[in-house]
């Protein structure tokens, strides 16, 4: 298996390309790290493969807000609809550029 580097860090806003929900990445996964019973739920036709990068989100949809697991073959930039309104970002990051969030030094390692 060949190392793949991840297309999208902490902070980039991104959204899912078939669901309607945005988010912000605050963690990264360098392939799938969920249960297996998680990936038994998606549907067969829909399963993503486990040899990218999958996405810890802070997610949005126009009915809430959440945390999100998404692979990379799911997700596209959305950095140009603005800052994602979810209660947990301003813990991880200082502010949105109007690019992409700026992480917090603390929030560092």
């Amino acid at each position: 298996m060949k190392n793949r580097t991840a297309k999208y860090t902490l902070g980039d806003v991104v959204r899912h390309r078939v669901f309607p929900f945005r988010g912000v990445v605050f963690d990264v996964d360098p392939e799938f790290a969920n249960t297996e019973e998680w990936y038994q739920a998606i549907p067969t036709e829909m399963r993503p493969r486990k040899d990218q990068p999958f996405y810890h989100l802070y997610a949005v949809n126009p009915e809430s807000a959440y945390i999100a697991y998404v692979s990379e073959q799911n997700l596209v930039p959305d950095s140009g609809n603005g800052p994602v309104e979810h209660p947990l970002v301003k813990a991880q990051f200082d502010g949105f550029d109007g690019r992409r969030y700026q992480v917090r030094a603390a929030s560092r390692q």
